[in-house]
């Protein structure tokens, strides 16, 4: 299966979806990955891609490594090995691994190439396909980093028979999120079907791959419609932040954050409690975590001016509006912000 993504710019890459080709690189590659990743899948990564000079670079597992020191320890390597502007970084892992090698590829000798090689069911309907790249710092997730898109993208199956189930059910969370923001039908199919069925969960990332890819082509920088891919995110990146990313993982954030917008929806009027319980009752279903004690709200409520989406001191929102459809608005009073806060 392959889904094509072409940009406003012309610019134009297949997403495949099956398992990987054998692959020759007539030039110098850096595979980027992490212990964990490559104690399961390297040997099978090093199989299928070959290259004129091929080296592996493994830096630390964990959202918290998501730094520009990590981001330095890479470009070590890439000069090390005498990399120029043909050279090609694999990133072979998860969201974080992916963000963090698209951006050293956005900036190495100016940029250069990267495929993405997704290994957790997150990166794999989300995180790989569209070209954000990043890092965090301590105000906040994804604030330093380049839109860089990849040359393709390469999504195996086979790699998620050995992710845990509690990375399993971050990346169903991000697939609710698809559904939820821009197709009521895929949103009745998942009510229906188990994602844990193998064949089940291969026809979600192909309907979530697409949607992503439409939504890309459509706004490549984020200035309308891709904003709507944040839904959940909003409230997702605080809790992330006060919990120094220790705590959720990126999607079990996500869904903690769908709820409580999913809350500040049914108050304005856009989600009946009917349609908001359907949502939760589908995150409840693969264990995803729902609920979150706020501290202290006013601070909760002061982060949101850190994100990346709100702007001259207006927060923006991603809403449900009804199932299958959503609205990007800054036009939320206070009062309602926090009203939804205090019920947590």
């Amino acid at each position: 299966m392959i889904v094509n993504i072409t940009l406003p710019n012309k610019t134009s890459y297949d997403i495949t979806i099956d398992n990987l080709n054998k692959t020759y690189f007539d030039r110098k590659v850096v595979v980027v990955t992490n212990p964990t990743v490559s104690g399961f899948h390297l040997e099978y990564l090093k199989q299928k891609f070959t290259a004129k000079e091929l080296t592996i670079v493994t830096i630390p597992d964990g959202e918290e490594y998501k730094n520009m020191k990590t981001i330095e320890s890479i470009l070590e390597h890439c000069f090390e090995n005498k990399l120029n502007r043909s050279s090609l970084l694999v990133a072979f892992g998860g969201g974080v691994i992916g963000d963090m090698t698209g951006f050293v590829a956005s900036i190495y000798q100016r940029g250069i190439d990267f495929v993405q090689v997704p290994t957790t069911l997150l990166s794999q309907v989300d995180a790989s396909v569209g070209g954000k790249t990043g890092i965090n710092n301590k105000y906040g997730k994804n604030l330093i980093g380049a839109f860089h898109q990849p040359i393709a993208v390469h999504i195996d199956p086979l790699f998620l028979k050995t992710l845990p189930k509690r990375e399993m059910s971050a990346g169903i969370a991000e697939i609710i999120k698809m559904a939820v923001t821009f197709n009521s039908e895929f949103f009745q199919w998942l009510e229906s079907n188990d994602l844990n069925n193998e064949n089940n969960i291969k026809i979600a990332i192909q309907k979530s791959v697409e949607t992503k890819a439409w939504v890309v082509s459509q706004d490549e920088k984020e200035k309308g419609i891709r904003a709507a891919l944040n839904y959940g995110h909003t409230f997702g990146h605080v809790i992330e932040n006060e919990t120094n990313y220790k705590t959720y993982l990126h999607g079990e954030a996500v869904g903690i954050g769908m709820v409580m917008a999913n809350q500040l929806a049914v108050k304005i009027g856009n989600l009946s409690e009917n349609e908001s319980f359907r949502i939760k009752r589908l995150l409840d279903k693969y264990d995803i975590p729902t609920s979150y004690k706020i501290k202290d709200v006013e601070d909760f409520y002061q982060h949101f001016f850190l994100d990346k989406k709100s702007l001259d001191d207006k927060i923006k929102f991603i809403l449900a509006k009804g199932i299958g459809n959503c609205e990007i608005t800054d036009k939320i009073e206070k009062n309602d912000i926090i009203e939804v806060l205090k019920g947590f």
